[in-house]
């Protein structure tokens, strides 16, 4: 890819004669490689991950280490007396704390269990003395108790939205080729129309001075003569206004595939190859409904979907009820005037908390939050089966266009042919005085609309091959999945 855009580049550097002829599958690979819609295509895609990267993360061990550090205190503060009395003495201290932990999330039961090691230091400035408090080890569990696990949804729900963002990264690319497809053949349809401005402004201004020398042997009449030079004037008009819509096309379709380039304070000039080889290819409905599904992410957007709202229903169910909070630990634990101390023949420490709610009375706001989450339940569950079937009709849709416009391209190919022989006839005609003015114009006018038919029909039929692609993502050319 990259040979071909230094190959491109060189050709294109070479100055507004030497325009080279591009095809619509270099278009394609030049969006797709150095666009600003492909570049931020791929910035989502690595936000996506990292995302993903950080879900993992959760549940990995984390070693952590916090503490205060230091935590002094110089002031006066109030004692309460044996009589009642308040009597203000003053305070000037140190006391400092480290705490190294390492934790583990559970995401079957939505808990965590640590280990952990702490230190604390107490320093009385006042009294002159220091006091060491530690725990040399300490194991613990924090378990919710008929809660919400919501670390168990996001193992179900996290992995869909990472596959779903890699295949909108795939989806946002087909759509790069997409536009720029749409643009190739805005520019192709502009250069038609200049090619067909120039050429009949060279015909009608030859047409002309025949009609000139004709008029002079009193074969054709001074309207006819008027009509030839009125014909001239149009065509010079057309010829002004088609390399305007072509310099304007050129410059959208350059800017879009990220490619500026200027010669001699000009746009240098592109030159587009038609793309009239239309690959034979045969796409079964079926199959396509296959790889949609297979591939797109609105196809994996439909069970997120779904279970986002399941696990909104849980949600709404569990955090109303009763719950509780268990919360145990076992260790060692020391104290003394010296760090040594802590660690002399420590203690046993067990602490066990059980925290609880239970809603008595919520005048029917727990069943209300519930009736709510299920009918967002079923809402989303018939919603999902409705762009179900929108989906399956695109799919179905794109797939009969294509193979119709497939045989539109072949007929007006054929007309574009048949109607180039017969303005050619016409104009011989016409020069041996064999036929009208009029019979030439309309002869003109068949031609120019039989090849902008041509033109026409080729770009919609390269549009639904590359908007089948989008929807499918899959490369019926090649038989297989586009990655």
């Amino acid at each position: 890819m990259n040979q071909l855009y230094l190959f491109l580049l060189g050709v294109w550097l070479t100055g507004p004669v030497l325009a080279q002829t591009i095809t619509l599958p270099e278009v394609l690979q030049l969006a797709q490689a150095q666009s600003v819609a492909s570049k931020r295509a791929s910035t989502q895609l690595r936000t996506n991950r990292w995302q993903f990267r950080s879900f993992l993360a959760q549940f990995k061990p984390q070693l952590s280490l916090d503490g205060t550090l230091p935590n002094f205190t110089r002031s006066y503060i109030q004692v309460v007396q044996p009589d009642g009395n308040i009597q203000f003495e003053p305070v000037s201290n140190n006391n400092s704390l480290l705490n190294l932990s390492l934790s583990q999330n559970i995401a079957l039961t939505g808990g965590s269990i640590f280990v952990q090691k702490q230190l604390q230091r107490f320093d009385n400035f006042i009294q002159n003395n220091t006091l060491y408090n530690g725990i040399p080890f300490g194991i613990g569990i924090e378990q919710p108790l008929f809660q919400f696990n919501k670390m168990r949804w996001d193992r179900r729900i996290e992995p869909l939205l990472f596959a779903e963002g890699n295949q909108q990264f795939i989806e946002n690319l087909e759509q790069v080729s997409l536009t720029a497809t749409n643009l190739y053949f805005d520019l192709l349809v502009a250069q038609v129309n200049l090619q067909i401005a120039e050429t009949n402004r060279t015909n009608n201004d030859t047409l002309y001075r025949i009609a000139l020398h004709k008029l002079k042997l009193g074969k054709v009449s001074q309207n006819d003569l008027l009509q030839l030079q009125l014909g001239v004037l149009n065509a010079e008009k057309d010829l002004a206004s088609a390399r305007q819509t072509a310099a304007v096309a050129t410059l959208k379709l350059k800017s879009f595939i990220g490619f500026r380039d200027e010669v001699n304070g000009q746009p240098s000039p592109l030159n587009l190859a038609v793309p009239n080889q239309i690959p034979g290819l045969v796409v079964d409905v079926k199959r396509a409904l296959d790889e949609a599904f297979a591939n797109r992410s609105a196809a994996i957007g439909f069970r997120r979907r779904v279970m986002q709202s399941t696990r909104d229903l849980e949600k709404a169910r569990k955090n109303n009820g009763f719950n509780a909070s268990l919360t145990a630990g076992y260790g060692l634990s020391n104290q003394g005037p010296s760090l040594g101390d802590v660690y002399v023949r420590p203690q046993n420490r067990e602490y066990v908390t059980l925290q609880f709610t239970l809603p008595i009375t919520t005048w029917g706001r727990a069943r209300a939050l519930v009736e709510t989450a299920k009918a967002d339940l079923e809402l989303a569950q018939q919603t999902v089966e409705q762009d179900k079937l929108t989906f399956e009709q695109e799919i179905y849709t794109q797939v009969t266009l294509l193979q119709m416009l497939r045989e539109q391209a072949t007929l007006t190919a054929k007309a574009d042919e048949i109607a180039q022989n017969r303005y050619q006839i016409a104009q011989d005609r016409f020069k041996l005085s064999d036929l009208s003015v009029t019979d030439l114009s309309i002869a003109t006018q068949e031609k120019d609309r039989a090849r902008r038919d041509a033109i026409l029909a080729l770009r919609d039929y390269w549009q639904a091959f590359y908007t089948l692609r989008l929807l499918t993502l899959y490369d019926f050319e090649t038989n297989q999945k586009i990655k």
